[in-house]
């Protein structure tokens, strides 16, 4: 099975491969989800002691995935899925954009280097595009939503209210379309999922959709950015 069909390439990756390659050299910040520079969340969790989880959701997980194993502080990023039932939390399943999940990532951070407001900082500014209604550039179906899956209630209240922050000070053209809703499960994806974006680098979809987020995520927090990827495989963080 192909880890990802070339259906999820916008306009066909085949047509645009070599063309995407060419504009990423000229212009490496431009993807098909602007970046977007905002304040950061008035409100910020509470500093707590050990390993910390945040859930979110924006599009493939490729990107999202690759944009947190490359901020300090997260100590393991893994893609998966989050809002249906366990039966259908696989990627076939997923792909029929019926069973209720959304492809996301689950974040392991150490919240004296980061905290949960910076994590939705970067998820609203370089990860997608929020104010998409469950779409992600190319792809196209609930799967690819932008939700938020609070762990707690106090990430839950912060979420809430950093999105009423960021519409009243109308950062985007149009409203926050992000869903913020109480964490039931989440599941890891497929071995073949993980760590995407490193292994692949050259693949039309990443160098067009996802290498640009990396690039935006070390102009805009250059202070939060690190160059070698915090992967799965390597990862030691197991709560």
């Amino acid at each position: 099975m192909s880890p990802r069909p070339f259906s999820r390439l916008s306009l066909c990756a085949a047509a645009i491969g070599a063309l995407a390659l060419a504009a990423f050299a000229v212009s490496p910040s431009r993807a098909s989800e602007e970046a977007v520079i905002i304040p950061p969340p008035a409100t910020d969790v509470k500093a707590a002691d050990g390993i910390q989880t945040a859930v979110i959701a924006g599009g493939c997980f490729w990107g999202v995935q690759g944009v947190y194993q490359h901020t300090a502080g997260v100590l393991n990023a893994v893609s998966g899925y989050s809002g249906g039932s366990k039966m259908t939390a696989n990627y076939t399943m997923i792909g029929t954009g019926t069973t209720g999940h959304a492809e996301a990532v689950e974040i392991k951070y150490d919240p004296k280097k980061i905290s949960y407001g910076k994590i939705l900082q970067i998820f609203f500014s370089v990860v997608h595009d929020p104010t998409q209604l469950n779409r992600q550039g190319p792809d196209v179906g609930t799967q690819y939503r932008s939700a938020i899956f609070a762990v707690n209630d106090e990430q839950k209240q912060i979420a809430e209210a950093y999105i009423a922050q960021l519409n009243a000070a109308k950062v985007y053209k149009k409203p926050i379309a992000t869903k913020v809703g109480p964490l039931a499960a989440f599941y890891a994806a497929e071995d073949y999922h993980q760590d995407y974006l490193t292994l692949h680098p050259t693949q039309p979809y990443i160098v067009f959709n996802d290498i640009p987020k990396i690039e935006n995520l070390k102009k805009i927090f250059a202070e939060n950015y690190i160059e070698k990827p915090t992967l799965v495989s390597k990862a030691k963080a197991t709560n």
